[in-house]
């Protein structure tokens, strides 16, 4: 097995704004890929239309960025057409969530083998800052003047309402973080989603800054492994415990609560409930913002059950060419 580096999948000069979160979630891609060992040449990166998906143009492998919202359904496409190509589908949140909704649920829904990559910076970055689907209540952009009058999607609820069996989150400048959940996606077999949380430093700067840097993150984040204490905070003094039909934060050694009442997480059970709980959490609740695998689920995947239903119903023919096909019904010689 060939041993690459990251300076095997970079390829040209990205063309983003200096400080943008697509530099930072670039660079651990390439080194995500270098780990994973996958050949570039076994590769594909396929994008839609807007900032993120300018991508394709920065990865030694094949690539292409297609039409506003349609990734998804193309790499569909090239999955089922070649099984063996690992697919990297890069969406932004307004590509990716808004024309591109569709696709991306039942992506979600059929358990296509992608590793679908959504960046979020909650704002329309390439057509000069309008508000996006993620984008909160109240939200001030061009389009919206006098603060936006609809409620977000949340990528996690989208993923898990359409059935979802993978879902990760990450900040686009935890380089070390994001490498991990990009090659925990690989690994999975089905629809993995990843989403990372990003600033546009143009038209949404500071949207993260809770949790952008080191230091904000231990007060602010909760980094989840499955089959340990959900813990947070610069001393891991918090924790996360059930209070009825939802979450906690407690302090471990105060009003009663030791390590032993603070939740495990368990990324791999079928049941959803406490796993999206998880990934709902907000700063503006009183939570930490959940980031890593929060739920990994195995299950059957739509390009393995197309591939066994054609080797079924060809197996049952009599014919397996075209010049079989013609061999099998009634034939004439003409002279």
């Amino acid at each position: 097995m060939c041993e690459y580096t990251a300076q095997d999948y970079k390829k040209g000069q990205p063309r983003w704004c200096p400080g943008c979160g697509d530099h930072f979630f670039l660079a651990s891609l390439h080194k995500a890929m270098a780990e994973v060992g996958v050949a570039p040449h076994d590769m594909a990166v396929i994008s839609g239309i807007g900032c993120s998906s300018r991508l394709p143009y920065y990865v030694n492998t094949y690539a292409m960025q297609t039409i506003h919202g349609r990734a998804a359904a193309i790499a569909t496409g090239a999955k089922v057409a070649n099984p063996n190509l690992c697919v990297w589908q890069i969406s932004g949140d307004g590509d990716g969530l808004a024309i591109g909704g569709n696709h991306f649920i039942h992506a979600m829904r059929r358990n296509i083998d992608l590793n679908m990559i959504l960046l979020n910076n909650r704002i329309y970055g390439l057509t000069k800052g309008q508000y996006s689907p993620t984008s909160p209540r109240g939200f001030v952009s061009k389009s919206s003047p006098y603060g936006t009058v609809e409620d977000p999607f949340r990528p996690a609820e989208l993923c898990f309402g359409a059935r979802g069996h993978f879902f990760a989150r990450s900040v686009a400048t935890d380089n070390a973080e994001t490498v991990e959940v990009l090659k925990a996606a690989y690994k999975h077999k089905g629809a993995s989603v990843c989403e990372i949380l990003q600033n546009c430093v143009i038209f949404n700067n500071g949207c993260y800054d809770p949790i952008y840097n080191k230091e904000g993150r231990k007060k602010n984040a909760i980094y989840v492994r499955h089959g340990e204490k959900l813990v947070f905070g610069e001393n891991n003094e918090f924790g996360l415990v059930q209070e009825g039909f939802g979450l906690k934060v407690v302090e471990i050694g105060k009003d009663g609560y030791t390590i032993d009442d603070i939740l495990v997480h368990d990324a791999h059970c079928e049941d959803n409930t406490l796993q999206l709980k998880l990934a709902m959490m907000d700063n503006e609740s009183g939570f930490p913002v959940a980031l890593g695998v929060i739920r990994d689920v195995e299950a059957p995947t739509y390009d393995d059950a197309v591939h066994e239903q054609l080797a079924e119903v060809s197996s049952q023919k009599k014919y397996h060419n075209f010049m079989e096909l013609l061999e099998t019904n009634d034939t004439w010689e003409v002279v």
